[in-house]
């Protein structure tokens, strides 16, 4: 079996310098990476629990419990290896030339106040076990009453003697693979392959008082080659019964005309199916799945598809029955590559499996729509719910039903995201997103989708997305975090983000709103709608009536409106910068705004006459260097002023005080005249 966990002590483990992050993303005091050094790898953030303000962390060989709210403050690591013994076997077998010999954490999930269920590889023999969480006074005060009370900052989290069980359908053996778990009322519902050999990908329900069922078996209707990603409870009804279990997943399909390509998938299973009685025995008998597509129109009239789906991301809405799915998706062909974000009201998948089945009698037929009788009750519906209140289990189904569902599991229409494109499509780029996570922002002027993507580059993107007119809306990035140096994905909590990577962990604020400037156009021409301008600085946006002056503009960013007022008193705070360049060379000047979408201008200003806008980057270069002329930058409407120098001997550097304000503008920086446009850059070019 896996050796004994030890439960590792804060103390024991000394924090060390996180060199994966940006000395720039440091400096903002934004980010908090996880600081503790210990010999593992693979970090996942598997469970946020905002109950109790703790993240769990699950690692090589490693399981840890960390604050929501600092991630360094006292860690409480719990070591589990897979023992010598499972290690050898596991040589053995001809695994570890990657490193798979090692027991990987893949699932942590609450069973209580009190316990979590977790489960790992453990050396190609996943094992599962309970966990201790929680305040000592609680763990200790279930049933039992406490004489004296331990002090209430002090948090358990250690594992439960002697309950290491076996974790077959529960698990995955390759920690490579993919793979989705979800505990649901004491019972576990797992998507994943289930043997050694990474051939037999199912469904699973385990460990609860129901019954164990899983799909069918090598059957390539039911699931061929899935890639797990996610899995969601949604209430289907008023009525209890009706709750299904939503998976999302990605795998290989033959209805398409050319051969085997990759769909995206979404499935679902009542909660409450215990197989059939004489067909489909501990199967499951409700099991059902739909195309989700993605795509784009080109203006040749091509339709693009986004096929490999990513990334899943659910964000409640008021209805609890209906919230919205977000999906993250990237093409498959190497001639064009790119990645979108698409968006399904969970009434529109509904809306499928409440349509007609695929149906085909043999390979070479095309699949059309089942135009039969279709059985009663309709297949896909839950016993004891709105439609079946008659039936009190999957086992009373007629076996019509059960017969139907076994060669029809398929739904014949896709799911269209509203409205019918994508929310977001980036083409061309040297990068993918991986991750995404989604936060409904409060701004001045209504509420806005802040979209935090992860890319295999080691950054995370904030988008907001604009309406803009009537169905049409306009994504606007906000800025681009680099956070690791390998890839990393983000999921998202209230009012933090935490980014994890193969090599560690960092907490992230949703809001830097310093990172703008100190100037009211700067902030207002971020256009973040966690930012506004207070009257002394760009600081995070509350809704509370109490603060007077907050100036914010996520609809048009237009700091002429907002700032007006403001605009003189940031000129009088700008900072003076002095630039050295020796007579008849060259010196590079640059002025970076703070905002991603304010445009810097240079002006030359010769002495004694008016300023002059340079239009050609050439206009840098062919400056003379002649006494007491220079280049000021501008943004905007004003701009700062490029002095004389004071009689400098010839030949001696000429020390060229630059003053670089940011004032209100509306256009980005335009690449191809030495103004790179990417969000945060600075805006520059060589002058002489």
């Amino acid at each position: 079996g896996i050796s004994p966990p030890e439960p590792c002590q804060p103390g024991r483990l000394g924090p060390i310098p996180a060199p994966s992050l940006p000395p720039e993303l440091l400096q903002t005091r934004t980010a908090r990476p996880f600081a503790f050094a210990f010999n593992t790898s693979d970090y996942r953030i598997l469970l946020v629990d905002q109950d109790q303000d703790r993240l769990y962390l699950g690692a090589r060989d490693y399981l840890v419990a960390l604050d929501l709210h600092n991630v360094n403050k006292e860690p409480l690591i719990i070591h589990w290896p897979a023992s010598q013994s499972q290690q050898s076997a596991c040589h053995m077998a001809g695994k570890g030339q990657r490193d798979e010999c090692f027991n990987y954490v893949r699932l942590v999930e609450p069973v209580n106040r009190t316990h979590l269920y977790v489960c790992g590889t453990g050396a190609w023999q996943p094992v599962c076990a309970m966990v201790h969480r929680g305040w000592r006074s609680e763990v200790r005060g279930r049933g039992v009453r406490a004489l004296t009370p331990a002090p209430p900052q002090e948090y358990l989290f250690r594992m439960v003697p002697r309950s290491l069980e076996p974790g077959k359908g529960r698990c995955p053996y390759d920690p490579r693979q993919s793979s989705l778990a979800t505990l649901v009322n004491g019972t576990l519902y797992a998507g994943l392959h289930v043997d050694f050999m990474g051939t037999d990908a199912a469904i699973f329900r385990t460990r609860g008082p129901r019954a164990a069922v899983r799909t069918e078996q090598h059957d390539s209707r039911w699931l061929y080659d899935p890639v797990f990603l996610r899995a969601h409870v949604v209430p289907d009804s008023s009525e209890r019964s009706d709750d299904k279990l939503y998976f999302f997943f990605r795998e290989r399909a033959l209805e398409g005309a050319v051969g085997p390509g990759v769909l995206a998938r979404v499935g679902r299973v009542c909660l409450n199916d215990d197989g059939g009685q004489r067909a489909l025995v501990s199967k499951w008998t409700t099991f059902l799945k739909a195309q989700l597509v993605c795509s784009v129109m080109g203006e040749d009239g091509v339709e693009t598809f986004f096929d490999e789906l990513r990334d899943i991301f659910l964000l409640p809405t008021q209805d609890e029955k209906n919230p919205r799915v977000y999906g993250l998706f990237s093409t498959l062909g190497s001639v064009f590559q790119g990645s979108a974000v698409c968006v399904y009201p969970l009434s529109a998948i509904r809306s499928v499996f409440n349509g007609p089945f695929a149906h085909k009698e043999g390979r070479s037929y095309q699949w059309v729509p089942y135009t039969g009788r279709v059985p009663y009750p309709r297949p896909g519906a839950c016993p004891g719910g709105v439609f079946t209140p008659g039936l009190g289990s999957t086992r009373e189904f007629p076996d019509e039903l059960v017969t139907f569902v076994r060669s029809h599991p398929l739904m014949y229409d896709p799911v269209y995201p509203a409205p019918r494109r994508p929310l977001l499509v980036r083409a061309g780029l040297p990068y993918s997103f991986t991750t995404l996570a989604v936060d409904l922002a409060q701004a001045a002027d209504g509420r806005y989708e802040v979209l935090f993507l992860g890319t295999d580059r080691g950054t995370v993107q904030k988008v907001v997305v604009l309406p803009k007119d009537p169905g049409v809306r306009e994504e606007l990035t906000l800025e681009e975090v680099e956070v690791f140096k390998v890839r990393g994905p983000a999921p998202g909590a209230q009012h933090q983000l935490y980014v994890s990577s193969d090599v560690g962990l960092t907490q992230l604020s949703l809001h830097r709103c310093g990172a703008y400037g100190p100037a009211c156009a700067d902030c207002c021409l971020a256009r973040d709608p966690y930012c506004a301008w207070d009257g002394r600085r760009c600081a995070r946006y509350s809704p509370a009536p109490a603060r007077r002056v907050r100036r914010q503009d996520i609809k048009h960013g237009d700091p002429l409106r907002q700032c007006r007022g403001f605009n003189a008193q940031a000129e009088q705070q700008l900072v003076e910068q002095v630039q050295f360049g020796v007579e008849g060379g060259s010196v590079f000047l640059e002025c970076r705004a703070p905002s991603p979408h304010a445009q810097v201008r240079w002006l030359r200003h010769p002495e004694g006459g008016a300023r002059r806008l340079i239009k050609e980057v050439f206009d840098f270069l062919n400056v003379p260097p002649v006494h007491g002329k220079g280049l000021a930058p501008q943004t905007g409407g004003g701009g700062g002023t490029l002095w004389p120098p004071a009689s400098p001997a010839l030949g001696s550097p000429h020390p060229q005080p630059c003053r670089c304000p940011s004032l209100p503008t509306r256009s980005p920086c335009q690449p191809g005249h030495g103004l790179p446009s990417h969000p945060g850059g600075g805006c520059g070019g060589w002058g002489g």
